[in-house]
């Protein structure tokens, strides 16, 4: 070896040596000095850092540790704003107590050590003698363990729902057929659920670097623990005492989602990709004259000119209005897909005006990032800066002039073709200036919040917005769906528990490529995949370009047929699952819910023959089959359950093997509920003037809000809506409220549909008897419908 070489890698071990000794050294928060007491904030001081504690509600506090220069004084995760007090709070030598109402909080001072308990009197947060530690710019927070807890959420996240025993790391990545345990996925929601001693909390740690959740994944189970790359502790626990109030109360903090378009809860189909115009028509022609519902096409990267964000292919799409123009005649909507990556290319107006205007992301010399994706060498648009976001927002003009009505946020990782993003470069970060290391995970969120302020302001409308890549928060801005995954049975049971798992955490709107974007499905796989997608928020069908075809018709004319009365069971469920979005929107509660929403300490909801089963909305339950398997074994939780293809009735707290034929996944509806349906058309806007009313017999009776707008404005905020909550009590009777709202029904009548009961001998509304059919008229006044077996 020369002399050069040898002396260069000595100098490298020293130097490793060195900083592995700096970073070995764990530095702990220590003791409690300066005391700071509020009615709004407790203030404390250690030797190694600040300590900050800020009641948001009496079942919400804010803990901020950091070190000096590093607090968190933006938040791209938060909106809501500290509205608790602190009712009491006393000091003595060697601790200090508080209460916010819901929530007592008790700290040590020597050293620091927080502990908190809830309104019941539970302890259901403790700090571990290790407490809050950094190691060189790694802070980290290590909390105690009750044996039996668990761990739900962390939204897009493989493994198990639940995740004790497991780590995870967020750093959004873009992973090409990614692995069934891979992690990290696309997206960082760093929030989770903790169960333990019959008690229920959540911490959201709002910290935007490379970051981490251990859930007792070594060999010690007395603790877990989380931490960041760098900057402030900051972190919210949330004390409610049941898991559906922390899904609230986390979605007041975080926000929720709007009220989507109406159409884009319709069947989705896609390919990378479609083209030249011409297939894109001749699939839209094919879905009508199958009579096969569906409601959006997407354009992939092969419409564009170049690949050049926000052109159109001059040969391919020579004329994209027109082409718009006709799939609007036939009901739909064309999606296209935008990537951050700007080509570098002079002449080219969207890489001008970036270029013109320094909205990208800059060395720290400030000369520009360059990175290859598909167009070639592209700069990277700064999201972080308003300015550049509402240039980027101003970019869309192109596409929505030509009538394009959603649009698909890829590649937002940011995603660079094997290339090594530096983190020193430098962002604007609201005027404050962050680097990558801080921005990365809030990349894709803060484009799709610009493509979302653009695209309302241009068309006037709801746009749908669909994104890979996000952050806490970014339910606000867009839905979301799980990447690039495979087709095998092992991704479709992992993709319902991704979808349950982003419910948990604050983002309803979500799914899964239908049958796998990468490889060949069977036609078991295709249609058992296609029936989940039925009970799925985003309801998209999708593949890569080399792969088999995905649409209903590709598999077969007996498949068809199934696929065909699969996709129009959707379509029947429209008005129950537009009312659940409207729930979403008003208290964060997911579409798809996970049993552990509301058994949270039911064993068997855990156990892996039964963890992929989730409710959709409130009345429905389903069990997802295996491709394999012709029956499963299916729990059933308190109550009574109606199989809605055979009306079998199946008591609660048991388990029962049920059989599951290809076309018919075994679905159960809640007795004593109200399920509203409607007969299915060619797409969403296809108006029908009777409502059907499922009403299922039950022990018990429950509380329904339907809901109605007008699926495409956004008068909805101005009160234009019909609101009605109808309660059953489970066997005779029941109420529909006046309507609320302005919104003129869609509906004249409403068909009461029976359900479990004999035969209906009288039926009378408002003290009118009704002969004939079970049709009463569907009015804005209220109603008080009874009837006799």
């Amino acid at each position: 070896m020369p002399l050069r070489s040898l002396y260069c890698l000595l100098l490298l071990v020293c130097l490793t040596s060195t900083i592995n000794a700096q970073d070995s050294k764990l530095i702990q928060l220590g003791d409690v000095g300066k005391v700071s007491l509020s009615a709004k904030e407790i203030l404390l001081q250690t030797e190694q850092g600040s300590i900050s504690i800020i009641p948001y509600d009496s079942d919400i506090v804010r803990i901020q540790i950091a070190q000096a220069g590093k607090k968190n004084n933006l938040s791209y995760g938060v909106i809501g704003e500290p509205k608790g007090t602190f009712t009491d709070w006393n000091q003595s030598k060697t601790e200090i107590t508080a209460s916010t109402g819901d929530l007592k909080l008790r700290i040590s001072k020597s050293p620091y050590q927080l502990r908190v308990w809830n309104k019941a009197g539970k302890l259901i947060v403790e700090d571990d003698t290790l407490g809050t530690t950094w190691q060189g710019t790694e802070v980290m927070a290590y909390k105690k363990m009750h044996p039996t807890e668990r761990f739900i959420g962390l939204g897009e996240k493989t493994g198990h729902l639940d995740r004790k025993g497991s780590f995870y790391e967020n750093w959004n990545t873009d992973d090409f057929g990614y692995e069934a345990e891979a992690d990290p996925l696309y997206a960082t929601i760093p929030f989770f659920v903790g169960l333990r001693d019959s008690a229920t909390y959540g911490i959201f740690l709002d910290n935007t670097y490379r970051s981490y959740f251990s859930f007792a994944a070594s060999t010690d189970n007395t603790c877990y623990h989380f931490g960041a790359a760098d900057g402030a502790l900051d972190y919210y626990i949330f004390g409610a005492s049941d898991v559906s109030k922390i899904i609230e109360d986390y979605t007041w903090l975080t926000g929720r989602m709007s009220m989507p378009p109406k159409w884009s809860l319709g069947y989705q189909q896609c390919r990378y990709s479609y083209y030249p115009d011409t297939e894109v028509l001749a699939i839209a022609k094919t879905f009508r004259e199958k009579k096969i519902p569906a409601d959006v096409i997407y354009l992939d990267i092969h419409y564009m000119d170049a690949y050049k964000i926000f052109t159109f292919h001059p040969e391919r799409f020579s004329k994209p209005k027109s082409l718009m123009d006709e799939l609007k005649g036939m009901g739909f909507k064309v999606v296209t897909i935008v990537d951050p990556g700007i080509k570098v290319e002079k002449g080219y107006h969207a890489f001008d005006e970036l270029a013109a205007n320094g909205y990208y992301a800059k060395y720290p010399n400030g000369k520009p990032y360059i990175g290859s994706v598909w167009p070639g060498r592209c700069y990277f648009p700064d999201f972080t800066n308003p300015e550049g976001r509402a240039w980027w927002g101003k970019s869309f003009k192109t596409l929505t002039d030509a009538g394009v009505r959603g649009f698909w946020n890829d590649m937002n990782e940011p995603a660079a073709w094997g290339q090594y993003i530096p983190g020193s470069l430098n962002f604007n970060f609201e005027g404050q200036g962050a680097s990558y290391k801080k921005i990365h995970n809030v990349y894709g969120m803060q484009m799709s919040r610009a493509t979302l302020d653009g695209t309302k302001k241009l068309m006037g409308e709801r746009p749908f917005i669909l994104t890979r890549a996000t952050y806490s928060g970014g339910q606000r801005y867009s839905a979301i769906w799980t990447g690039d995954n495979v087709a095998t049975d092992e991704h479709m049971l992992l993709g319902v528990r991704m979808v349950s798992s982003l419910g948990l955490s604050g983002f309803p709107f979500a799914g899964c490529d239908i049958a796998g974007f990468a490889g060949e499905p069977s036609d078991a796989l295709y249609l058992r995949w296609l029936n989940i997608g039925v009970y799925t928020p985003l309801f998209r069908g999708h593949t890569a370009y080399d792969g088999r075809d995905h649409e209903p018709w590709s598999f077969g004319e007996t498949n068809e047929e199934i696929a065909k009365n699969l996709i129009r069971q959707r379509y029947a469920m429209m008005p129950y699952l537009y009312s659940a979005m409207y729930t979403a929107t008003q208290n964060g509660l997911p579409i798809v819910r996970t049993l552990a929403i509301q058994q949270p300490f039911d064993a068997m909801v855990y156990d892996l023959a039964y963890e992929n089963e989730f409710m959709f909305g409130d009345n429905i339950l389903v069990a997802p089959v295996s491709s394999k398997s012709n029956a499963v074994k299916v729990y059933f939780p308190a109550g009574d359950w109606y199989h809605m293809q055979t009306g079998e009735m199946f008591a609660g707290g048991q388990v029962k093997l049920v059989e599951a034929p290809i076309g018919q996944l075994p679905v159960f509806v809640k007795g004593g509920t109200v399920t509203p349906m409607v007969t299915p058309g060619d797409y969403v806007e296809v108006q029908r003037d009777t409502l059907q009313l499922h009403i299922y017999k039950g022990k018990s009776g429950s509380k329904y809000v339907f809901y109605e707008d007008d699926g495409i404005s956004y008068k909805y905020e101005d009160n234009n809506i019909a609101l009605r909550n109808i309660d059953f009590n489970g066997m005779n009777d029941l109420k529909v409220a006046a309507q609320t709202g302005s919104f003129n029904s869609s509906y004249k009548y409403a068909e009461l549909v029976f359900h479990g009961f004999g035969p209906v001998k009288n039926l009378s509304a408002n003290g009118n008897k009704i002969s004939g059919k079970n049709v009463i008229a569907w009015g804005k006044g209220e109603m008080d419908v009874r009837w006799e077996e």
